[in-house]
């Protein structure tokens, strides 16, 4: 469980990565830019909202659960 959210946190910043590179490159098409920014940041975006509701349905599932911040006494 733990390795697949890793994963796609891992696939979320290498799309916002990948956007920045091609918003930093000049091709030869300066039309092509846009457009595969623009996928690259809808892609971290759906990448996003799938791991928040992938999260909510493994905790509604008893899969997860949360274990909250230790407090030291």
């Amino acid at each position: 469980m733990k390795a697949l959210i890793v994963v796609v946190l891992i696939g979320i910043l290498v799309a916002l990565a990948s956007a920045g590179a091609l918003m930093l490159r000049k091709g030869r098409n300066p039309q092509d830019t846009p457009r595969g920014m623009a996928r690259a940041l809808a892609l971290r975006v759906a990448l996003s909202i799938g791991l928040f509701l992938f999260i909510l349905l493994a905790w509604w599932m008893g899969w997860i659960r949360p274990t909250g911040i230790p407090v030291s006494a």
